[in-house]
C-alpha cells in the first residue's frame, strides 16, 4: 500500500527521521545529529548546529538563574532573529512555555499581553527596549547569555511548550496552548517532501516567528531536516537579498508568493537565487493561478491547510499540478472524521485548549479529545482534502438555506485574472441578497479602461451566476482598485 508523504522520501532518509516529542529532546537530538552543519544566519554570522545549540545552553542556564518556575511564561518579542530563535529553544528546552509576541503589537497590547498571559519574563529585542521599560514583569535582553551552559530539562510531551494568538479572519485574537507534542509532530509533517531532504537546504525565512507557520514549518521543519536557516534584518531585506541567499526552500503565505512571482517576471528567475527548488504556502487560499506560474519556471508551489489549534501542519499537497485547489492528504499519525461536513482531528498534534477561556476550549475540543476544527471539508475519490468555508461564516438565506461563502468564491478564483475576491451578505429591504466583492490581478489589464476591468468581471459574474441555484445567486459586484484590509497572515479579513 502506497504511503503518501513517507513514499516521497529516500528510504535511507525516512529511516533516520522518527517523532521526538519533546523540545528538549528536540535540541539534543539535532545537536547529536546535525553538529557540524551549519544551522543559523543573520547574513553576517552563521552558526553550526553545535554552536546554536551551546549558545541555546548558555540563555538556558540565564533563564535557570532567574528564579522562574517549571511552566512559568516567558515572552518573547523581537524581529524575526536568529536570536529569537534560539530564546524560543532556550525557553521550552529549560521547561518553561514562550508567548512570541507578534512584532507588530503596539506598546499598550504587549504591556496587556504580559498581564493577560501572566508573563513572569519578557526577552526582547534592541528595537523593543522602550517597550519593556513599561511591562510589569522581570525583563532580559534577547541577546543575553551565561558564559556557562546548562542541560536541558525533562518535561511530559503533554506540557505546554507555547502560546500563539489566533483570532482566524474574524474575532478577537485568543491565546491557543500548544504541548509539546503538538509542536513537534507538526515540525516532523513539515519533513516530507519529495526528494533528498536531510542536509541539504538553505531555508530563506519570511515569516514572523509569531505566526505558527513560521515557526514550526519555517523553523522547526527545518531544523528537523538539518537545513540552514537565513534572514537578513527584515522580511523587505530578506527578499531582496535572496540572490545572495540563493535559497532551496521558502516557506511563505500567498501573498509573498504574489511578490516572489512578480519579481521573477520583472528581474528573471536566478533573482531567486537560481537554486530554488520549491515553496511552501499555506495560512491562505493558494490561487491555482500561482501555482501555474511558478511551474512554468520550473519552481514547484505546494499547498497545504493546517490551524494553530492543531499544530500547524494538517495536510499537505504535492500533488498541485492535478489537484490545484485541494489542499491535500491527511499527514500520518492523526486521527480524522467529518461531522456534518466539519473536519474533526484527534492525535498529538492537538493543542489543550485557549489559555483563561475555558468556555471556548469547550467549545472546540471535545472530551475524548477531538479538535472541532471550524473547517467544512470535502475528500475526492483519491482522498483529497477540500476545504468548502468555515462554519462560523455560514450565510443563512432568506430561504433558510445556509451557504458557504468560500464555496461561493471557489469558482471565482479559477479565473487567471482575479487575484482575490470576497462574497457576504446585505439586508436589503428585509431580504437577504449576496453581494461580491474583485481584486483583480491588474498587471492582467495593463493599458484597459477602468469600465471595461468592471466589463469584464459583470461577464464573469454572470457566468457563475449561471452554475448556482437561483436561491445562491450573487447580485450585486464591486471592483476594487485597492487590496482588501488583510489579517496577519495575510488572509482577506472577513470583518
Amino acid at each position: 500500500m502506497k504511503r503518501y508523504f513517507e513514499d516521497l522520501l529516500p528510504a535511507e532518509e525516512l529511516e533516520q527521521l522518527k517523532y521526538i516529542p519533546t523540545i528538549p529532546e528536540f535540541v539534543e537530538w539535532i545537536e547529536s545529529k546535525w553538529h557540524d552543519l551549519p544551522a543559523l544566519s543573520d547574513m553576517t554570522r552563521t552558526y553550526t548546529y553545535g554552536e546554536m545549540c551551546e549558545r541555546i545552553a548558555c540563555k538556558r542556564s540565564l533563564l535557570y538563574g532567574l528564579g522562574l518556575q517549571e511552566g512559568d511564561h516567558v515572552a518573547i518579542l523581537d524581529n524575526t532573529t536568529t536570536d529569537a530563535v534560539e530564546m524560543f529553544l532556550a525557553v521550552t528546552s529549560a521547561g518553561y512555555v514562550a508567548i512570541m509576541l507578534p512584532s507588530q503589537l503596539p506598546a499598550p497590547a504587549v504591556i496587556g499581553s504580559c498581564l493577560k498571559f501572566n508573563v513572569r519574563l519578557l526577552a526582547y529585542g534592541a528595537d523593543y527596549a522602550s517597550v519593556a521599560e513599561d511591562v510589569h514583569c522581570k525583563t532580559l535582553k534577547i541577546t543575553a547569555m551565561d558564559e556557562t551552559m546548562a542541560p536541558v530539562t525533562t518535561v511530559s510531551k503533554d506540557a505546554p511548550a507555547a502560546i500563539f494568538f489566533t483570532g482566524g479572519t474574524t474575532g478577537a485574537p485568543k491565546g491557543a496552548v500548544l504541548p509539546h507534542r503538538a509542536i513537534m509532530r507538526g515540525a516532523l509533517n513539515g519533513c516530507f517532501g519529495p526528494g533528498t531532504q536531510l542536509g541539504c537546504h538553505r531555508y530563506a525565512h519570511v515569516l514572523p516567528l509569531s505566526h505558527v507557520f513560521g515557526l514550526i514549518r519555517g523553523t522547526m521543519s527545518a531544523l528537523y531536516t538539518g537545513s540552514l536557516w537565513i534572514v537578513a534584518a527584515n522580511v523587505k531585506d530578506t527578499i531582496s537579498s535572496l540572490p545572495v541567499i540563493k535559497p532551496t526552500c521558502i516557506v511563505a503565505v500567498p501573498g509573498i508568493c504574489e511578490i516572489l512571482i512578480g519579481l521573477i517576471k520583472m528581474y528573471g528567475k536566478d533573482f531567486l537565487g537560481g537554486q530554488l527548488r520549491f515553496i511552501i504556502a499555506g495560512a491562505a487560499n493558494v490561487p491555482p493561478k500561482l501555482i501555474q506560474e511558478f511551474d512554468k519556471v520550473g519552481i514547484k508551489l505546494f499547498a497545504g491547510y493546517g490551524m494553530t489549534e492543531g499544530g500547524n501542519l494538517t495536510s499537505g499537497n504535492v500533488d498541485v499540478l492535478e489537484k490545484p485547489t485541494s489542499v491535500g492528504k491527511i499527514y500520518p499519525c492523526q486521527e480524522y472524521k467529518v461531522v456534518d461536513g466539519e473536519l474533526w482531528l484527534r492525535g498529538d498534534n492537538v493543542f489543550l485548549g485557549y489559555y483563561g477561556d475555558p468556555e471556548k476550549t469547550t467549545e472546540t475540543l471535545t472530551e475524548d479529545g477531538w479538535l472541532k476544527t471550524g473547517d467544512l471539508v470535502r475528500f475526492d475519490e483519491d482522498d483529497y482534502m477540500y476545504i468548502v468555508g468555515r462554519i462560523k461564516n455560514l450565510i443563512v438565506l432568506s430561504s433558510g438555506e445556509n451557504v458557504s461563502p468560500e464555496s461561493l468564491e471557489e469558482p471565482f478564483y479559477k479565473c487567471d485574472r482575479l487575484r482575490d475576491c470576497l462574497v457576504k451578505e446585505e439586508n436589503e429591504d428585509g431580504r437577504v441578497v449576496l453581494t461580491i466583492e474583485i481584486y483583480p490581478r491588474m498587471e492582467e489589464f495593463t493599458g484597459v479602461a477602468w469600465e471595461q476591468v468592471e466589463e469584464y468581471f459583470r461577464n464573469l459574474l454572470a457566468e457563475v451566476n449561471a452554475t448556482l441555484p437561483t436561491t445562491h445567486r450573487i447580485t450585486r459586484l464591486t471592483v476594487r482598485k485597492e487590496d482588501f484590509k488583510r489579517t496577519g497572515a495575510m488572509k482577506v479579513s472577513r470583518n
